[in-house]
């Protein structure tokens, strides 16, 4: 496996070999010098054409932790925005010897693209391309539940995951979903039907667009935000509407099983898709799914960069 492209590149074995070196890795915040020389000389580019704060900071930090040389390359204040390809940004990166991009594109299929088009040796990981996907964001989610949730097999064999809101605009929703499948979990939708995606109906999940009948049943609850920025139309009648209808709070927390947990991809929209006291709560997990992401990154790069023989 060179590439981690989509949730879909990875069969049930590879993933859990994902997790299982996370968990790994993540001991290493316990120690006073949290660095491994595992990847030094090697060279990681985080190439962002959209903004970040959570995946960027992340990946560089995992890089770091690894010992691998760092360069970050923002679209806004470079030649891209003077109009230079993906191409010919592709080819420079190549020329300074990268052996990692990773890559964040508001174009769907960026990252494929780049993977596939012979301008880069080295490996590829998206970290998020449109309202595609982000499949490191759907391996840290089900690492922080896998910690909180595993039946002992090491899986997700049999848990019931929520995923509620702005399905239609959301690449993580869509990684989530194939990605838990994958590790035997249950996946349900919920959503008003303007904000569910064309063909969803062949999706390994269910939908449902009835929030409270479906939370008695989970053992843990996504919670998407709203992406506005994303929205050129009118999806729902306001924001107040959609908060009474889909919104999580602490009245319809209380509906969940005592073990379920919630979680966010960030950043949250707090009282619209979850209120502040939801957000805050012992059960919530968002901050966690934040640490959990350098530990799962990390996996990542060192099994694309050295650990994951091309056969396995």
């Amino acid at each position: 496996m060179k590439h981690l492209l989509s949730a879909a590149d990875l069969d049930r074995d590879q993933a859990i070999m994902i997790l299982d070196t996370a968990a790994e890795l993540a001991s290493l915040t316990d120690r006073s010098v949290k660095k491994l020389p595992t990847l030094r000389g090697r060279t990681v580019v985080n190439l962002f054409f959209e903004d970040s704060t959570r995946t960027r900071i992340s990946f560089e930090v995992a890089a770091k932790r690894l010992s691998a040389d760092v360069i970050n390359f923002a679209a806004k204040g470079s030649s891209v925005s003077k109009g230079e390809s993906l191409k010919d940004t592709a080819l420079t990166l190549e020329a300074m010897g990268a052996d990692a991009v990773v890559i964040r594109h508001n174009l769907s299929g960026a990252p494929h693209r780049l993977a596939t088009a012979g301008w880069i040796g080295g490996s590829v990981v998206n970290a998020g391309d449109g309202t595609h996907e982000h499949p490191t964001q759907a391996l840290l989610d089900a690492f922080t539940m896998r910690k909180h949730l595993r039946n002992g097999s090491g899986d997700l064999d049999g848990v019931r995951v929520g995923i509620v809101g702005d399905v239609l605009h959301s690449r993580v929703a869509r990684s989530n979903v194939l990605l838990l499948r994958t590790l035997g979990a249950h996946v349900t939708l919920v959503a008003p039907p303007t904000l569910l995606p064309l063909g969803v109906e062949t999706w390994p999940c269910d939908v449902s667009y009835d929030i409270d009948s479906v939370l008695p049943r989970l053992d843990a609850i996504m919670m998407l935000r709203v992406q506005g920025e994303r929205m050129h139309d009118a999806y729902f009648p306001s924001a107040l509407e959609y908060s009474r209808l889909y919104g999580l709070d602490s009245a319809r927390m209380a509906r969940l099983p005592e073990h379920a947990v919630i979680l966010h991809p960030g950043p949250m929209n707090r009282g619209m898709e979850i209120s502040a006291d939801v957000a805050d709560s012992p059960r919530s997990l968002m901050v966690e799914q934040v640490a959990n992401g350098v530990s799962v990154r990390m996996a990542v790069l060192y099994l694309l960069l050295g650990g994951m023989k091309e056969n396995d």
